[in-house]
Parts: structure tokens; sequence; C-alpha cells
């Protein structure tokens, strides 16, 4: 999947947080630690840094939700970083996202925390964002 792909199909699924552009897909793709799951329709974009992976983005087409990709992308991730030695996980979903939220409630998340007004919606008002974790050891 090309970074123009990913771009693409990040601005079909998200309002908030904004969408990626192919320049910062192709960024973050370049940094230490990062890597890429992908699905037919959908992908995910994580980094393992000392020990440790952050989800940073899971994108899937609205027509393709509801139909396992979301659960395949994130165990992938996290086999991917058990494999790169990270022993725990963490990312951050805006708070009313709740289909999110149950895909990673459901695979073993847990919440720890919320970041107050982090994400910013194109109406200009915030939501908050819930950190979960879970450990991969």
């Amino acid at each position: 999947m090309t970074s123009e792909e990913m771009a693409a199909l990040h601005d079909r699924s998200f309002t908030t947080p904004r969408a990626w552009s192919a320049v910062e897909f192709d960024a973050l793709l370049a940094s230490p630690g990062a890597f890429l799951e992908t699905a037919t329709e959908g992908f995910l974009l994580g980094r393992v840094i000392a020990g440790e992976a952050e989800l940073l983005t899971l994108a899937v087409a609205p027509s393709a939700r509801r139909a396992g990709q979301g659960r395949r992308l994130l165990a992938a991730f996290e086999s991917n970083a058990r494999a790169r030695g990270a022993s725990s996980a963490f990312l951050e979903v805006a708070a009313d996202n709740g289909p999110a939220i149950a895909l990673y409630a459901g695979a073993g998340w847990e919440t720890r925390g919320t970041r107050r007004a982090y994400y910013q919606r194109p109406d200009g008002s915030r939501v908050d964002a819930v950190v979960m974790s879970k450990p991969l050891a």
C-alpha cells in the first residue's frame, strides 16, 4: 500500500483526528522502529522504540468495517511488536470513537487515562483521547 493510498483511506476513515497526508505517512514510515500492517481494505501503522510499541493509526474502509479486518490488523501489530522486542503497547483513541474503543477492549487493551481536549475536530471543537495499553510479554 502506497503512502498516497494510505492517505486516501485515512481521509475516508477519520474526521477526528484529522486525516494524515501522504507526506506524513512517508515521514512516519521512514522513522526508526516504524512498521506497516496491511489488509485488503485497511492498514495499521505502528512503531517500537525501547521495548514499547505504539499503535499510531488503524484505518479500515467504512464499507469494510465489522468484517474482522481491524481485529486481524491488531493481532498482526501485536505479533510484529513482540517480534521487535516490545513487552508492552499503547495507543490513543478519540473518546467518542466507540467502535474503535470496543475493538481494542475486546482484544484485551485497558484504559489507562485520558488526555483532555487532545484532538481537534474540523469545526474547531476538541475531544479527549483515551489512552489504552496492553502487556505483550
